[in-house]
């Protein structure tokens, strides 16, 4: 298993590696010892979820505010998907830049979201099974996200703004300028 730094260095891209025959192949997804030897700290995913979605179907930028901040493993099962991380840590370097990444079944690639980010993704192909793993339970009351057409994120979505399908919910979400995440840089929230 590879963990790659990306530019944002706390968003890594993980390659695992894969085993291919005549009969198939075989590839080990997740082992917890090489996953916190590479993040330098335990993260103790509590939750898998799956999501079945069509072309076109955007999902994001959500993210859990504070007692209840998320950390995503995110891997698509099958199909491909353009998956973005935003950093809406305040006080960061990097704060309101992304990381954007393709993910399919076919390269098998991973994604580390850490708490502190903003996460989206959008369907390249037909259709898509996106599967993630989570370190904290869903909370409604600290629910929250970001206008995924943001002009400062500059995200290239790589679909067509008329083919994209939002829910109503994504469609009203506020731009970072009007926001403020509740994330503090310089805050551990793996404590």
């Amino acid at each position: 298993m590879e963990f790659i730094p990306q530019h944002i260095p706390d968003v890594l891209l993980i390659k695992p590696n894969v085993f291919n025959d005549e009969r198939g192949y075989f590839v080990e997804t997740f082992r917890q010892d090489l996953f916190e030897k590479a993040i330098g700290h335990a993260v103790p995913f509590i939750q898998d979820n799956e999501s079945k979605s069509s072309y076109g179907v955007l999902r994001g930028l959500h993210f859990q505010q504070p007692p209840y901040a998320q950390s995503k493993l995110v891997r698509v099962i099958e199909g491909s998907v353009l998956d973005v991380a935003v950093d809406i840590r305040q006080g960061s370097l990097t704060f309101g830049h992304h990381v954007a990444v393709e993910l399919s079944a076919d390269n098998k690639h991973q994604l580390f979201i850490p708490r502190g980010f903003a996460h989206g993704f959008v369907v390249l192909s037909e259709t898509a099974i996106f599967a993630y793993k989570v370190d904290n339970y869903y909370s409604a009351e600290y629910d929250a996200g970001l206008a995924y057409d943001d002009s400062s994120l500059n995200i290239d979505w790589r679909v067509p703004k008329k083919c994209l399908q939002l829910s109503e919910k994504d469609k009203i979400q506020p731009s970072l300028a009007y926001f403020t995440s509740g994330f503090d840089y310089d805050i551990n929230y793996y404590e």
